[in-house]
């Protein structure tokens, strides 16, 4: 196998992350019940709510993907990353309104399939 090869392969990778199935667990691990609004995490919060609504969904359609964060040694990520019939499909997940382009790394070595999903998006991703 060739270095560059190699090198693309290692950064897909399965999620370093860790995600709560239930919000309301994970703020009461951080003790922290404020309004969305009030909140430093809400970023945080936002892409755990779409990420796990994104699993629910696929799960209840019988959908099969593989689920992957991905990240360049250089520090282009991706939040989400799906495969799906050998096909890649990257997502950027933003609470605040963006209009975001996929990194050029992942364009050049993997796919044009992109999208950033925000509050005004989300539900054609999770329902």
């Amino acid at each position: 196998m060739k270095r560059k090869e190699l090198r693309i392969r290692k950064e897909i990778s399965k999620r370093d992350k860790i995600y709560f199935w239930d919000l309301g667990i994970r703020n009461t691990l951080i003790n922290n019940f404020l309004p969305i609004n009030m909140r430093n995490d809400a970023g945080v919060m936002w892409e755990n709510f779409i990420i796990t609504e994104r699993m629910k969904y696929l799960s209840y359609n019988e959908i099969y993907a593989s689920s992957y964060f991905w990240r360049t040694y250089t520090g282009a990520e991706l939040e989400y990353v799906e495969e799906i019939n050998g096909e890649l499909f990257a997502y950027e997940i933003k609470y605040k309104k963006a209009k975001m382009k996929a990194p050029k790394t992942w364009t050049e070595n993997y796919s044009n399939n992109f999208q950033c999903i925000t509050t005004d998006n989300f539900w054609e991703f999770v329902i």
